[in-house]
């Protein structure tokens, strides 16, 4: 089986990331992705935990920015709402950084997405029976900071491509825990030090 290049579908337009970059066009974004794809709008409540009402402003906007499509559910069904694109894989960015480039969207979008990260974290917290220990651990916040070389930088990525992709497959046999990976990595300017600091 081929490797799926997860920036198959990466999305450069500041507009469209911008529309990203909502924790609740995030969450039916990512929802949808989990669901195959494609999905009704009960569904997509039942997985948020949120009314059905509340989604279709949210729905209406993605399909607007190209990113999501309406489409008709089978026969006396209601329609259903399914990834544009090749429609199972997950969305990804493309990052213009610099002058001219699409770095407020970006930042806005990292902003959601951390708002996001908090809220399943927390409510993480509160679930019975919630692994946090061991090889079967399903909830963990870290921050690390360290030197890495050129060889440990790929590494480094290739690892976090490598988890993109376990972390954003399709409910299938053998994959029945729902679970969600964000991330923040970044380079860190050195710091020069203050007068009086040693």
């Amino acid at each position: 089986m081929a490797k799926r290049r997860l920036d198959s579908r990466a999305i450069s337009d500041p507009n469209r990331i911008r529309v990203l970059a909502s924790p609740v066009r995030h969450e039916l974004v990512d929802t949808l992705s989990a669901l195959g794809g494609t999905a009704s709008v009960a569904a997509l409540a039942e997985q948020l935990g949120r009314p059905a009402d509340g989604l279709y402003y949210h729905l209406r906007v993605l399909c607007k920015a190209g990113l999501v499509q309406e489409i008709d559910g089978p026969e006396g069904a209601e329609r259903l709402y399914r990834l544009a694109g090749t429609g199972r894989a997950p969305l990804r960015l493309a990052y213009r950084a610099g002058r001219g480039g699409n770095t407020s969207a970006l930042s806005s979008y990292a902003h959601g997405l951390l708002k996001v990260a908090e809220h399943d974290f927390k409510r993480a917290l509160e679930m019975p029976g919630v692994v946090v220990s061991g090889e079967r651990r399903q909830l963990w916040a870290a921050r690390n900071k360290g030197w890495v070389g050129r060889a440990e930088l790929q590494e480094v990525n290739r690892l976090l491509e490598k988890l993109c992709d376990l972390t954003s497959r399709a409910r299938g046999p053998g994959r029945d825990s729902l679970v969600s990976l964000a991330f923040v990595f970044s380079p860190l300017a050195r710091r020069s030090k203050r007068r009086g600091q040693l």
